[in-house]
């Protein structure tokens, strides 16, 4: 099925389509030249994670808005929904790089989707800033023109295997991956540490694809007492919880970032780690969460991180303008790399490594009680 790509209009009402490179020339009525820029947005807006791509689209748009209000910009999203898919988000990619008026691009929102779109980005020169990929191999200095707002494996894989060591003390656990970068990328972090503690582990590999786990969960022995899921798909491990009740297995399941779902992952007792904060618990972000409130309804984890990584390009976009240049993905790109931000809807600062690494990134631990709501672990 190919990726399509559909242009949307920000929520500020009628804002120039045009190219950036036509455009952006254009006069104001006091003579002043507009800041007219065009970004692309890469995410699962339909298929078995449309709610988070959704999510994600959402607090998007919702920073365009307060930026352009803000900067007084004309910049305009255009959307690309890859399915969580590496072979679509290849197409929307070749068709936003072919695009000469996209100058950045925000996303895509897998691991294993930014190592496939990452060669043609770097072709084009386009600067990219996911909100929600931390695999390791991301930051290593191959794609020169990619970022994320969020921490990576090698932080969040040792933060969750030392939780569980010393606060659920199993002796034995299961571990299963569901063969995609982000997760096998998080096993190969927390397997080491589980077996220098002396705890043994089954570590099991099943598609995203499958939704019947009876067969997987059978093979849960009485001594394994946790099961860690780092997987994408919140109902596939809901319906995991589920096959293991329906087994009478007495097991705690620790998931990670795809996994916090509140209303679709509820399974009392687990524990969800995520990259992203519970903005709701920010005072500073107050507003925001209004207006998301307002126009969106609920949201998770997954949102606020691309806010963030959309206000960094339109505030590049912006600072382009001011020093009276047309902006193009260069020196956007330039201007990325240059974002010094002492505040941010994350609640921390927004710094940049030269690979492209959130400087002091930080994950957030979750457990689901019998309302199925999510409560903050505090961080020791």
């Amino acid at each position: 099925m190919k990726a399509r790509v559909v242009i949307a209009a920000t929520v500020l009402g009628a804002l120039v389509v045009a190219g950036c490179s036509k455009s952006s020339g254009t006069t104001a009525s006091g003579g002043a030249k507009k800041c007219v820029a065009n970004i692309g947005m890469e995410g699962p807006l339909t298929g078995p994670v449309a709610t988070l791509g959704q999510e994600q689209l959402h607090f998007a748009e919702l920073a365009l808005a307060m930026d352009n209000k803000a900067n007084k910009t004309h910049i305009t999203l255009i959307q690309g929904d890859t399915q969580l898919n590496p072979a679509q988000a290849v197409t929307v990619t070749q068709q936003f790089t072919s695009n000469s008026s996209i100058v950045a691009v925000v996303g895509p929102a897998g691991s294993q989707e930014v190592e496939a779109v990452g060669p043609l980005m770097t072709r084009a020169g386009m600067p990219f800033i996911s909100g929600s990929a931390t695999a390791v191999a991301l930051t290593t200095g191959k794609y020169p023109t990619f970022f994320r707002v969020v921490s990576k494996d090698s932080v969040q894989g040792p933060e969750d295997a030392n939780y569980i060591i010393s606060n659920l003390h199993p002796k034995a656990l299961m571990i299963v991956d569901d063969e995609e970068a982000y997760s096998t990328g998080l096993v190969a972090e927390m397997l080491p540490i589980f077996t220098k503690a002396g705890i043994k582990v089954d570590h099991e590999s099943v598609s995203q694809k499958v939704t019947d786990f009876s067969s997987l969960v059978a093979k849960v022995t009485p001594a394994e007492t946790v099961v860690v899921l780092p997987w994408q798909i919140a109902t596939n491990a809901q319906q995991f919880g589920r096959d293991l009740a329906a087994q009478h297995k007495k097991v705690v399941i620790f998931g990670t970032d795809g996994l916090f779902s509140p209303g679709t992952f509820t399974i009392t007792g687990s524990y969800v780690s995520s990259f992203g904060p519970d903005i709701t618990a920010i005072p500073a972000d107050a507003s925001i969460v209004a207006a998301a409130h307002a126009k969106y309804g609920s949201f998770g984890t997954f949102g606020p991180p691309v806010f963030a990584a959309t206000h960094v390009v339109d505030e590049a976009i912006a600072s382009v303008c001011k020093a009276g240049q047309t902006p193009t993905r260069a020196n956007v790109l330039a201007a990325i790399k240059k974002t010094n931000e002492p505040t941010s809807i994350l609640g921390q600062p927004i710094r940049f490594t030269s690979h492209g690494d959130l400087v002091n990134g930080k994950f957030f631990l979750f457990k689901i009680n019998s309302a199925g709501q999510y409560k903050l672990i505090p961080s020791s």
